[in-house]
């Protein structure tokens, strides 16, 4: 790694212009208790010595959890009526004028009352970390909006309050408050997580033991996304390329008829591999169609919708691209399609999935055919060169070195069926035809 990519990662590890610095609670759902950890962590920070006020928690009437919230500075909350009904938000005028070291911002996804400076919470937060503040916030995953169509087909609910996924990425640590779906649910039914009277009512719509598993694996994988970030990050500032722990799988698409196959067939290997995947198309400036570029965009579309990263790079050489973003991503596994057989891929080197064979070193790769060769395999039959037998004699006449059509008659390879390489045995097979030498094997 070079030099400035390690100044670069020690630097972005460092607080920007005195920025304060965000730590998330992440939990699968409400009620595993992310906001008692939130609390207890306070509660630690101020034995410290640490100067902190408690923005806003929600305890939702919990004894445990208004008896921690008791024993830290509060900020009084603002209260305004709108249509008839008392609201409480938090006071960030206020907290700004207090400047405390931490404050605790419980439900980052929130909407603020109308009539608030900020519509989300999260901007709040946003402020008070550009005053050199610190925060301690929770959230669920189901908030993140990249995960927003995946909770809805996991839970048949459309959560509404979403936040931007790079709020989650800048977070300078990310705790994840883990908590089995068997036990959540015995805290629901003993009123824990909801008033008592609400309670049936969520088990019915949310909480339910297949919705929570899928959960609580969206929200380890989305953690065990941020480890993975800080592990890179981690090993950058050593100057040092971090190891492929978790692995991820690339696919290579251009503009042909299998873009979208690809990608369906990435999707599917991510998914049972449970790696994260990206779509990753290299413009090596060559002149498409528009043809082409539909198939392109829609394949790219396509990708995004199946939950996969969408990469587009520049460069002349697409296989040594394909390497070295696979390295920056510490990718484990490539997926590309096969290339259609044509005489110059042979003649300079085979075609993407060759080159990506001979030069790849300790990745995985995956050549994915055609349909069209998958439903019509070539097939070379003795009769389908019949017509170069008839046309041999007469072209030795004029040119006695064999050309591509005569390398099966006049060339006894044993290697394959027939020599359909130039490089194998090109001049042997010319010397040989030149002076009437039987050619006994291919010696490459």
């Amino acid at each position: 790694m070079s030099d400035s990519g390690r100044a670069d990662a020690l630097l972005a590890d460092l607080p920007r212009d005195g920025r304060g610095r965000l730590k998330i609670f992440l939990g699968a759902a409400p009620g595993v208790g992310k906001t008692y950890a939130m609390l207890q962590a306070a509660h630690t920070q101020l034995r410290q010595g640490v100067k902190l006020i408690a923005g806003v928690v929600e305890t939702h009437g919990r004894a445990e959890t208004e008896s921690l919230l008791g024993g830290l500075p509060q900020q009084p909350l603002l209260r305004s009526e709108y249509r008839g009904v008392m609201l409480e938000e938090m006071d960030l005028d206020g907290l700004l004028a207090a400047k405390p070291k931490l404050v605790l911002v419980d439900e980052l996804a929130h909407t603020n009352a109308p009539g608030s400076r900020h519509t989300k919470r999260w901007q709040d937060i946003q402020e008070l970390l550009a005053a050199g503040i610190d925060v301690f916030t929770t959230v669920n995953v189901q908030h993140l909006e990249s995960l927003n169509d995946q909770v809805r087909g996991i839970t048949g609910v459309q959560v509404r309050e979403t936040l931007p996924d790079w709020v989650l990425q800048e977070a300078y640590e990310l705790l994840l408050i883990d908590l089995p779906p068997r036990e959540l649910l015995e805290r629901l039914r003993e009123g824990k997580v909801y008033v008592p009277e609400q309670a049936r009512a969520a088990i019915d719509a949310f909480f339910t033991q297949t919705n929570l598993t899928a959960l609580r694996e969206l929200a380890m994988q989305t953690a065990a996304a941020q480890v993975d970030n800080d592990l890179a990050q981690g090993y950058r500032q050593l100057g040092q390329a971090a190891p492929a722990v978790r692995g991820r799988l690339l696919v290579g698409v251009d503009g042909d008829a299998q873009a979208e196959r690809l990608v369906r067939h990435a999707s599917r290997v991510a998914q049972r591999r449970h790696l994260p995947w990206s779509l990753v198309h290299v413009d090596n400036g060559s002149v498409r169609d528009e043809q082409s570029r539909l198939r392109l965009q829609s394949a790219q579309q396509l990708a995004e919708r199946l939950g996969g990263e969408v990469v587009l790079l520049r460069a002349g050489e697409v296989a040594k691209t394909l390497i070295q973003h696979a390295a920056e991503r510490r990718a484990t596994l490539i997926l590309v399609g096969q290339s259609r057989p044509r005489l110059r891929r042979r003649l300079f080197g085979g075609g993407m999935a060759a080159r990506l064979l001979r030069t790849a070193s300790g990745l995985e790769i995956n050549v994915i055919d055609s349909e069209h060769e998958q439903h019509q395999p070539r097939q070379h039959s003795m009769q389908s060169l019949v017509w170069f037998d008839y046309a041999s004699p007469w072209s030795r006449r004029f040119w006695p070195v064999p050309w591509p059509g005569q390398w099966r008659v006049s060339c006894r390879c044993r290697i394959s069926h027939w020599c359909s390489s130039l490089p194998c045995c090109w001049w042997r097979c010319a010397a040989a035809s030149a002076r009437r030498w039987p050619v006994p094997r291919c010696r490459s």
